[in-house]
C-alpha cells in the first residue's frame, strides 16, 4: 500500500455453504482514497463477500478489519452500531425509499446515529447534483438520479468503508459511467474506501484497481 493507510484489510476468507465452497482464500487490502472493483461471473459469490465484510454473513474462516476493528470479534449488537457508524452501502436496485422524500431517504443513516444535520443532507445533494430536490419524492425521479440519492445516502454519515454491490446494473450505459466516475470522486475525496463488486468492466475502468473473485480467491483481473 506504499504506506497509505490500509482502512479495509481481509485476510484467508472462506465462504461455505454446507458442503458447498463459495469462495476461500480471500485476501485484499483497500487504502484510504481507494477505489478497488472486483470483477466475477455470476454465482462466484461477490455479493456474499460484501455481507461477510460488513458482518452480515458469517464466513467460514478469516479476518475482516475495518481500520483495525476485528468485525467478526464484536458481538450483534456491537457489530449492528460499529456497520451504521463505518459503513456505507450502494446497491444495484437503489433500495431508495418510496414513501419518503429525498431529502428523508438521504437523512436516514444520520438519524440511525441520532443525529439531524439538514446542512449536512443538503450539501451531499447539492455534491451530488441534487440539490434542492429534498421535497421530491422517488417516483419523480429517473433511474440515474435515484442512484445519485443511493450515493449521497451512502456517504452522508462520513462513512470509512462504502461497498457497492453492482450499483450501475440497472442503468444505461452513459449514465452508468457517470455513476462511478461521481462515487469514485466522492469517495477520493472523502478519504474513505471503496470496494465496488460488478460485471461490467467499463464501471470498473473507472477504478484505481480491478481485481478479479474465483472460488479460489482474488486475482489480478
Amino acid at each position: 500500500m506504499d504506506g497509505t493507510r490500509v482502512v479495509l484489510d481481509v485476510r484467508g476468507l472462506a465462504k461455505a455453504y454446507g458442503d458447498t465452497l463459495v469462495f476461500a482464500g480471500v485476501d485484499l487490502q483497500v487504502a484510504a482514497g481507494e477505489v478497488v472493483a472486483l470483477l466475477g461471473e455470476s454465482g462466484v459469490g461477490k455479493s456474499t463477500l460484501l455481507n461477510c465484510i460488513a458482518g452480515l454473513d458469517q464466513p467460514a474462516r478469516g479476518q475482516v478489519r475495518v481500520d483495525g476493528v476485528d468485525v467478526g470479534a464484536l458481538a450483534e449488537p456491537a457489530q449492528a452500531a460499529w456497520r451504521r457508524g463505518a459503513v456505507g452501502f450502494v446497491f444495484q436496485a437503489f433500495h431508495v425509499l418510496p414513501h419518503l422524500t429525498v431529502g428523508d431517504n438521504v437523512a436516514l443513516p444520520l438519524l440511525l446515529l441520532g443525529r439531524r444535520d439538514p446542512a449536512r443532507v443538503a450539501q451531499m445533494l447539492h455534491t451530488v447534483g441534487l440539490a434542492g430536490f429534498e421535497p421530491r419524492l422517488p417516483r419523480t425521479l429517473s433511474g440515474g438520479q435515484l442512484q445519485r440519492v443511493a450515493i449521497a445516502r451512502a456517504l452522508v454519515h462520513a462513512p470509512r468503508l462504502l461497498l457497492a454491490d453492482e450499483p450501475t446494473g440497472n442503468l444505461d450505459p452513459a449514465t452508468a459511467a457517470r455513476i462511478v466516475e461521481l462515487l469514485a470522486a466522492q469517495v477520493r475525496a472523502a478519504g474513505a474506501a471503496a470496494l465496488m463488486v460488478t460485471h461490467s468492466t467499463q464501471a470498473a475502468a473507472h477504478a484505481d484497481r480491478v481485481l478479479r473473485l474465483t472460488a479460489a480467491g482474488i486475482v489480478a483481473a
